[in-house]
C-alpha cells in the first residue's frame, strides 16, 4: 500500500509563536529537534520536543513535530494523540488532519481515516494526496465504488498520476471480484470460473 504523504518540514517558530524566545536554551533544544527530525533521528527529536512541551505546553508546534516523529517512527497511536491535541486547538489546519487520517490509515482504523481526509478536502478541494489516501481507505473496508471516485478525483486534478490509475485498476479488480464471489456462492459456474481465472487458479 502505497501512501502520499503531504511534504512535511518541521514547523518553525513564528515570532508571534516564540512566546519562548527569550528562553536560548528552551529555543536551541527546539532548534536541536528539529536539526534531529530532519536527520532522521526521530527519537532525539522525540526526546526533545518532549522537553520543550514540559516547559511551554501551550506551544502546538511542538505538539506537531512530536507527532511526525512519533509518526516516522511508526509509533501510530502516539502521533494521533499528538496530532488530536493540534486539531482541538486549530481544527481547520488541513495538514494536521492529513497526517492524522494517515497514522489512522496506517494503523488500519479506516473509518476514522475517512473522517479526516474528508475533513481536509473539505478544507482544501484540490489537495491530491487525500483523496487519494483516503481511496485506500475506502478500499480497506470494501467500498470500491467511493475509492474509483477518489481516484478519478485525482486524475481530474493531475491526469499523469500513475499511482491513481493504478489504484484504480486494483480497486475496480476488487469489485470485480466481490461481485464474481457473490454471483459464484449463488451457484453460478461460470462466476466461478472467472473467479478462479482472476485469483490465479485458487
Amino acid at each position: 500500500m502505497k501512501l502520499l504523504l503531504i511534504t512535511i518540514i518541521c514547523l518553525s517558530l513564528s515570532i508571534a509563536a516564540i512566546a519562548f524566545a527569550a528562553d536560548v536554551n528552551v529555543q536551541a533544544l527546539y532548534d536541536r529537534a528539529n536539526e534531529s527530525f530532519n536527520e532522521g533521528k526521530y527519537d532525539s527529536a522525540i526526546d526533545d520536543y518532549s522537553k520543550v512541551i514540559v516547559q511551554y505546553p501551550a506551544l502546538i508546534e511542538a505538539y506537531y513535530n512530536r507527532g511526525m516523529s512519533y509518526y516516522r517512527r511508526g509509533k501510530y497511536d502516539e502521533a494521533i494523540s499528538d496530532f488530536g491535541h493540534v486539531i482541538s486547538n486549530r481544527p481547520e489546519q488541513a495538514d494536521v488532519l492529513n497526517s492524522r487520517g494517515l497514522a489512522f490509515l496506517r494503523k488500519g482504523d479506516y473509518e476514522r481515516a475517512i473522517n479526516d481526509f474528508t475533513k481536509v478536502v473539505s478544507l482544501n478541494p484540490r489537495l491530491i494526496e487525500a483523496y487519494y489516501n483516503r481511496g485506500i481507505a475506502y478500499r480497506g473496508i470494501g467500498k470500491y465504488d467511493q475509492a474509483i471516485e477518489d481516484y478519478n478525483k485525482v486524475l481530474s486534478l493531475k491526469p499523469s498520476d500513475t499511482n491513481a490509475y493504478m489504484s484504480r485498476g486494483i480497486a475496480y479488480l476488487n469489485k470485480a471480484m466481490a461481485d464474481f464471489r457473490y454471483a459464484c456462492e449463488q451457484g453460478n459456474k461460470s462466476a466461478c470460473e472467472n473467479l478462479k481465472e482472476i485469483s490465479g487458479g485458487k
